[in-house]
């Protein structure tokens, strides 16, 4: 099969489409035909050998001891190196995909989906008529935590850029902020729970926007932990005082919250929006893309 691979050559590594042997699958997997792949961040900052997580598919065959699917089942999850015309998955690690979503919108939710759900839900102890700001709307964890928070009865507040101000608002954002007119750790309004996924604020200013009691949850890894750590000890001083909690994370895989998300997806709370659609032999330039930060909501790969 073909397969995106990081080779060693005398400029560095680099990425590039190889003939591979099709995996096989170990008794708790399956093994699923790859109909659509999606970019995230991990695929470039890891740079596995063989690079991608998300995919949509239908499985070919399963594992001696999978309980949950069998051949023929059309799902979406996260598989070992995604970008590739096979790839094997956990069945712990996969959902059913909805028949109202396409194999390319159903690539694009698995790291995305689940970052923006337990991000607001599980770290952010979203409630019912909160006050949400989501820094990063338009990327592809925000596109999905607009949906979410909304799903879920928050009043939301997306920030964005000028170009795309309208497809938050059409996401189900009560406010889009455009960063380009408006700064909106210069506002007056406080958020009980704000969702950082751009890292692009200094932890003051996202205090700053925060009433008391209320919870910033960041997505990710931080991008400049040197400064924060520098920092770290009067933000907490701070933030206790005002009872406020600052929390890093980074989605962990469950069953259940991919059952979610195809529940949401099912009964049109949440749709994946795709920017852009590359062939499994341009891999390298969809990754380029999203690293640039070029990309809004999700970048998918299909292979030909």
């Amino acid at each position: 099969m073909k397969a995106a691979s990081y080779v060693r050559r005398s400029s560095g590594k680099c990425l590039e489409l190889a003939d591979i042997a099709t995996p096989v699958p170990r008794k708790r997997e399956v093994l699923i035909k790859t109909y659509a792949a999606s970019v995230n961040p991990l695929d470039w900052r890891l740079k596995s050998h063989h690079p991608g997580v998300d995919v949509a598919g239908e499985i070919v065959s399963v594992g001696s001891a999978v309980t949950r699917f069998h051949r023929g089942d059309k799902v979406f999850g996260a598989g070992r190196g995604s970008f590739a015309e096979y790839v094997c998955a956990s069945e712990t690690k996969l959902a059913a995909k909805p028949d109202n979503i396409t194999f390319e919108e159903a690539a694009s939710v698995p790291v995305a989906g689940l970052t923006a759900l337990q991000g607001l839900r599980d770290k952010g102890r979203l409630e019912r008529g909160q006050k949400v700001l989501i820094n990063g709307a338009s990327g592809g964890v925000g596109t999905f935590a607009v949906q979410i928070a909304k799903a879920f009865g928050a009043d939301v507040t997306g920030v964005c850029s000028t170009k795309n101000v309208e497809m938050i608002r059409s996401l189900g954002a009560d406010v889009a902020v455009d960063y380009t007119q408006q700064d909106f750790t210069r506002d007056t309004k406080r958020y009980d729970l704000v969702l950082d996924n751009v890292g692009n604020r200094s932890l003051a200013e996202l205090r700053r926007v925060l009433a008391p009691g209320g919870r910033c949850v960041l997505a990710g890894a931080p991008k400049q932990m040197g400064p924060i750590l520098l920092r770290m000890l009067d933000w907490i001083v701070r933030s206790t005082l005002l009872r406020q909690k600052f929390i890093f994370f980074v989605a962990q895989f469950r069953q259940a919250d991919m059952e979610l998300l195809g529940t949401l997806m099912r009964t049109g709370k949440i749709h994946p929006v795709i920017d852009r659609r590359y062939s499994l032999n341009e891999t390298g330039e969809a990754l380029a893309y999203v690293e640039a930060g070029h990309a809004r909501a999700k970048v998918v790969v299909i292979p030909e």
